[in-house]
């Protein structure tokens, strides 16, 4: 099972639409999938589901439960002050440490309404995934200038939609 989370809690979001286009590539390929979307994550979980509170919002375990029981996921990352979302941050935080991403694979997708397209959210997550034993898959997807290259529904610049279906197909055989 793969799972796509939808790195933003902002509603309705591009990302959040990232996250469907890639769901539909998924299916075209008959690979499984689930949506894990930020914006489902308890107002609150900040206080209610962390440190002294953990396991206690059934909400944020709902979640959570999600990604543990996941081996393979694809992050939809909008770009967030030069970097990734905190909402993302805080969410990754409040998993089991160090076993939730543990010698799991990942895909990343990087999203901006700027020229770089997600490159420091991308590169920042690396990092962190990478110290939590994940491993990225290295061919990441950089989409700059979104609401140019996006109709909602799909990518309207060629080459983004090849090198879509490109890191598609190589994740699932990852």
């Amino acid at each position: 099972m793969i799972t796509l989370i939808s790195g933003t809690n902002r509603p309705a979001s591009l990302t959040r639409a990232i996250v469907s286009l890639y769901a539909s590539k998924l299916e075209e390929k008959g690979m499984a999938y689930q949506i894990l979307d930020l914006a489902e994550l308890p107002e609150d979980f900040v206080i209610s589901a962390l440190y002294d509170y953990t396991g206690k919002n059934e909400a944020f375990n709902k979640l959570g439960a999600m990604v543990a029981n996941s081996e393979k996921f694809v992050f939809v990352v909008p770009e967030y002050n030069g970097s990734f979302p905190g909402v993302l941050k805080a969410f990754i935080d409040g998993l089991d440490y160090p076993f939730t991403f543990k010698n799991k694979k990942a895909a990343l997708v990087g999203l901006s309404s700027g020229m770089q397209g997600g490159l420091l959210a991308t590169s920042h997550l690396t990092d962190i995934f990478n110290y939590l034993g994940m491993h990225v898959l290295a061919q990441k997807l950089k989409l700059a200038f979104i609401s140019k290259n996006f109709d909602g529904k799909e990518l309207t610049n060629e080459l983004y939609a090849q090198l879509l279906e490109e890191q598609v197909e190589s994740f699932i055989n990852f």
